[in-house]
C-alpha cells in the first residue's frame, strides 16, 4: 500500500535527502549531547546530536543552537527527525525545555502521520532523551533533582518480549504507560513491538499479558484471539512471493505515483531500465542526472520508498545515460 503522507511530510523528506539549506540531516562533530535509539536490524535507527551555547554560570540556561540527525528509516522517520530539529532550533530551547517535545508535537508539526508510522515520532523523542542525558552528564546537571527520570538504566538487560525488534519488557511497559497504549495494535503502531512474526502477541508474558497487568484484563480478549488480530506485519498486501510480473507492476506503480512526482517537482526525472531478481536498474534524468546529490537521492528517496512500499529486499542501481 502507499502511505498517505501529508504534503509537509513529503516536502520535508525531499528537502532533507537533497541536502537543501536549512535541513538537518548530518552529524555534529564533538557535540554537547548525543543520543541513539533503535537499531538498523529493526529497520529504524536514529542518532541525534546537538550543540549548545553554554551559559557561563548556569548550565540549565544552555541554549541549543544546532541540532542534527542521522536516521536509517522510511520517509516518515526522516521527516519526523527534521521536525524535531526544526522545533528545537526555531524555539531556541534549552535541553531541559527540549524534553517537553512529545511525539504528538512531532506528528502535529508534520500535519499528521499514518497510524502505522507513529513509531517514527517516538524514535525521535527517545533519541532526544538520550542526548539530553548525555549533555547532563557532561555539564554536571543532576536530572533527578529536577524530577526528571530519563531511564538511563540499560533496559536491554530486561527480558526480551519482542524478539523480532529486540524490545525488552521494561521498555514496552514504560511506553504502554507513557503513550496510553491499550491494545496490541496500539503497541505495534507506536513502537513496532509485535509487528513482525506476531508470536509475542498472546504468548505467556507477551504483549497481551503486559497490557492486562498494567490496565487490567480486557473483556473478551484472550490468547486464543490471536487470529482476530489484524495482520499488521503484511502491510504491502502480500504473504505470497510476488511473481516477476507482479513485482514489475508494483515497482512501476510506486515509481509513477510516489517517486516521480517528487523528483519532477525539482526538475528531475527517472526511468526504469530493467528489473532483474530484486534489483531495479534506474536511469536518472533531468536535474537528477549528474547532480552531486544523485547518489543520496537514489538511496534515501528511490530505494527506500521502494523498500517501504514494495519489498524490503529491493536494491536500486543507477545506470548511465
Amino acid at each position: 500500500m502507499a502511505w498517505e503522507y501529508s504534503e509537509k511530510t513529503k516536502q520535508l523528506f525531499m528537502d532533507a535527502v537533497q541536502g537543501k539549506p536549512g535541513t538537518h540531516l548530518g552529524e555534529i562533530e564533538n557535540p554537547d549531547g548525543i543520543g541513539e535509539h533503535g537499531s538498523i536490524a529493526c529497520g529504524d535507527a536514529m542518532r541525534f546530536t546537538f550543540r549548545v551555547e553554554r551559559d557561563p554560570r548556569d548550565p540549565l540556561r544552555d541554549r541549543i543552537t544546532e541540532a542534527r540527525y542521522l536516521t536509517f528509516g522510511c520517509t516518515s522517520a526522516i521527516a519526523a527527525s527534521e521536525a524535531l530539529c526544526t522545533i528545537i532550533e526555531q524555539e531556541s530551547r534549552t535541553p531541559i525545555e527540549a524534553l517537553q517535545i512529545q511525539n504528538d508535537d512531532i506528528v502535529a508539526f508534520l500535519d499528521g502521520l499514518p497510524e502505522q508510522k507513529i513509531h517514527c515520532s517516538v524514535m525521535g523523542a527517545e533519541a532526544l532523551e538520550a542526548a539530553v542525558y548525555n549533555w547532563a552528564q557532561k555539564r554536571g546537571v543532576d536530572l533527578s533533582s529536577l524530577g526528571i527520570d530519563l531511564h538511563e538504566e540499560d533496559e536491554d538487560e530486561g527480558r526480551i518480549v519482542c524478539k523480532c525488534f529486540s524490545l525488552s519488557e521494561p521498555y514496552i511497559r514504560r511506553k504502554i504507560k507513557e503513550l496510553d497504549l491499550r491494545t496490541i495494535a496500539d503497541i505495534t503502531h507506536a513502537i513496532k513491538a509485535g509487528g513482525a512474526c506476531m508470536s509475542c502477541h498472546h504468548k505467556p508474558g507477551g504483549l497481551q499479558d503486559l497490557l492486562d497487568d498494567i490496565w487490567g484484563p480486557q473483556e473478551g480478549v484472550t490468547r486464543s484471539a490471536a487470529a482476530a488480530e489484524p495482520p499488521l506485519a503484511d502491510e504491502r498486501g502480500g504473504g505470497e512471493p510476488l511473481t516477476a510480473f507482479q513485482l514489475m507492476r508494483r515497482v512501476d506503480g510506486v515509481m509513477r505515483d510516489a517517486i516521480l512526482p517528487m523528483l519532477r517537482a525539482d526538475g528531475g526525472d527517472a526511468e526504469i531500465v530493467d528489473i532483474k531478481d530484486m534489483t531495479v536498474y534506474l536511469r536518472l534524468q533531468g536535474a537528477c542526472a549528474g547532480c552531486a546529490g544523485a547518489a543520496t537521492t537514489l538511496k534515501l528517496l528511490v530505494e527506500r520508498t521502494l523498500k517501504e512500499q514494495v519489498d524490503e529486499r529491493l536494491r536500486v542501481i543507477a545506470v548511465g545515460v
